[in-house]
């Protein structure tokens, strides 16, 4: 009979995972023998929070799960800031932690054993979709749905670590799975029908479903504005694709004028909305596989999972025109410095790159008014809005095999993992990693200007970027400036497949329009 590790690598592998990355322990080093022999990848890191990063930029990249290995206690403690920002992102990861002994655990009692902590797993319960605490062998031969396929956001599964040694017999039943219930609620066909100035707004739900966007677009001759996790569902050259966040007000206009708008894969959320400043619609529908969820924020009228295109009318009309007059006006608002740091970005990545951004300035930018061909090409944490998240969310991206990776940092956010310089070229993983140095938080300086006030705690002595990296055996380059010589050196980056660092020397942009700062929506 397996053991409990077998149990488990064997339903990771039968559930198609290809990496797993984790921090080894003293009590789950039974998992790393058998992984040993397993065909999954096994990327050890060197902080458990960068595993869960890790696990988090693999699964928004491949649309895969993604898996975090930790051993008990402060290792388990240590993912929680990268699954709180995969619970809020609703990213499928799964974290296998360990707990101690059963054998040395007593019931309501703290006895001070190595890494013991009273109910670990309640630290896991709000920021999870699924949490399983595994008390006997024999719970291990089957593992539910919800912790190897979590729908909508992270699971959590913890075994005492001498379960993972213990004989595990097969379960001949084995988990059947659960049924769903279907998100129907209302008529959607005749508010469509009714409508005259139809609007989509498409979310990460619509990732995977692109093709049904445009089809649906295109039908309606209706505008696409997507939020952050949407990026790329309509490529930049579709006629229909507003390319504009709803946070500049030629776009934002768009919402405030459709008499229908159809939110595809959105919860419509306070980072995309402006903290719903946004007005009600007259009309939403919502397509969603979540109803209660789909009306958190706004009145719904209708929701369905799908939309019968067969029942929807065509309507003439090209949205293309007035979508370039959207876009000029709002690109005249804009800062010209930052214009052409997106003009340099642009230049030198391909349709297929994964960009990956920090809570910077620059990721602002990229996130709000980079032009993404494809789905799945942005990772930005918009969830919870974790700072640090960019580069080691990018040892996983880098690896989905999706296309040449790219993170986006600032100084500060880069420092929160920099040790991961070794997970980097220890693995040996293809990405490059954009340092952007302006000697401190530039959106924390900027927040204390706009008050008033003089920078306070807010400047970083900085190291040498590049240095620290070569020290590593990572070849890095500095360059002055986000403007040309940054998009030559980053198309030739990233033309290379090895791992490098890019440091580039730059004041601070002024933050883009989509920061809370600079919404042009106001609270009376």
């Amino acid at each position: 009979m397996p053991t409990g590790a077998e149990a488990i690598v064997r339903q990771l592998e039968d559930a198609a995972v290809e990496v797993c990355f984790g921090l080894p322990g003293v009590h789950n080093l039974a998992l790393w023998e058998v992984l040993r022999e397993s065909p999954i990848r096994l990327v050890g890191v060197r902080h458990e929070q960068a595993a869960a990063y890790a696990a988090d930029g693999y699964a928004r990249a491949s649309g895969k799960l993604g898996v975090a290995l930790t051993t008990s206690g402060p290792g388990a403690a240590n993912t929680l800031g990268a699954v709180g920002e995969a619970w809020a992102s609703r990213t499928p990861i799964l974290v296998i932690a360990t707990d101690i002994p059963t054998t040395l655990r007593r019931e309501g009692v703290y006895r001070g054993v190595l890494h013991e902590t009273c109910e670990q797993s309640d630290m896991f319960r709000p920021v999870t979709q699924a949490v399983q605490v595994v008390t006997e062998a024999r719970e291990l031969a089957s593992l539910p749905p919800s912790t190897l396929a979590p729908r909508g956001g992270p699971s959590y599964l913890e075994i005492p670590t001498d379960l993972l040694l213990d004989e595990v017999a097969p379960d001949p039943g084995g988990w059947s799975g659960h049924a769903v219930t279907p998100a129907e609620r209302g008529d959607p066909y005749p508010l469509i029908e009714a409508a005259e100035r139809p609007l989509i707004w498409a979310g990460s739900g619509a990732r995977d479903r692109s093709e049904e966007v445009r089809a649906l677009a295109e039908l309606l001759a209706a505008p696409v504005l997507t939020t952050y996790g949407g990026r790329g569902v309509l490529p930049p050259s579709h006629p229909c694709e507003v390319g504009m966040p709803p946070h500049v007000p030629s776009a934002g206009r768009l919402w405030d004028e459709a008499d229908l708008v159809i939110a595809f894969g959105s919860d419509l959320d306070g980072m995309n909305t402006q903290n719903w400043l946004q007005p009600q619609p007259p009309q939403l529908i919502a397509v969603n596989v979540d109803a209660e969820d789909a009306a958190k924020n706004y009145r719904v009228d209708a929701c369905t999972e799908m939309l019968d295109s067969d029942r929807i009318r065509r309507r003439d009309g090209d949205p293309a025109a007035r979508l370039r007059t959207v876009r000029a006006e709002a690109c005249r608002a804009l800062d010209d410095r930052a214009l052409r740091f997106l003009d340099a970005v642009s230049y030198a990545l391909p349709v297929d790159a994964n960009v990956v951004c920090d809570m910077c300035i620059p990721g602002y930018w990229i996130a709000g008014f980079h032009g993404f061909c494809r789905p799945r090409k942005l990772q930005y944490p918009m969830g919870w809005g974790t700072l640090g998240f960019a580069f080691p969310a990018a040892l996983g991206a880098a690896l989905a095999g999706t296309g040449p990776t790219v993170s986006i940092s600032g100084d500060g956010g880069f420092l929160f993992a920099c040790g991961e310089l070794a997970t980097m070229a220890q693995e040996q993983l293809p990405f490059t990693a954009v340092i952007v140095d302006d000697g401190g938080y530039g959106m924390l300086r900027y927040d204390q200007e706009l008050a008033g006030k003089p920078p306070y705690g807010v400047e970083l002595k900085t190291p040498d970027f590049a240095a620290m990296a070569e020290s590593f055996g990572v070849p890095a380059e500095t360059v002055e400036g986000l403007d040309d010589a940054f998009g030559e050196a980053l198309a030739r980056h990233v033309a290379d497949p090895a791992p490098s660092v890019l440091v580039v020397r730059a004041e601070a942009l002024i933050p883009p329009p989509t920061t809370s700062p600079n919404w042009y929506r106001k609270r009376q």
